[in-house]
């Protein structure tokens, strides 16, 4: 346990990245989940909450983007770059395996 822990604490600086993925990932299932939840419900007031609960999660994914952006993490305009990002991100992930 304690040789995964040091392991894991070298990663310090991937654990923003990791978390910050993770909650993207998150968020885009939110709003494909709210949006199929939406076109199914039948009454007015369940599609209003629907809304409003869709609004938030755009809201999020678009707060979430652009933090990874800021640091770093997520280039969704850049392909080489984010290819970068995800090479150095798979590497840690196979040390960590070791």
């Amino acid at each position: 346990m304690t040789n995964m822990i040091q392991k894991v604490a070298g990663m310090a600086g991937m654990t923003d990245q990791v978390i910050a993925t993770d909650f993207l990932i998150s968020t885009k299932s939110a709003v494909r989940n709210m949006t199929f939840a939406l076109t199914e419900s039948v009454t007015p007031e369940v599609r209003d909450v629907l809304h409003d609960q869709l609004n938030y999660a755009i809201e999020a994914h678009e707060k979430i983007s652009q933090y990874m952006m800021d640091k770093g993490y997520y280039n969704p305009s850049d392909l080489e770059e984010q290819l970068a990002v995800d090479l150095k991100a798979s590497k840690a992930a196979m040390k960590l395996a070791k």
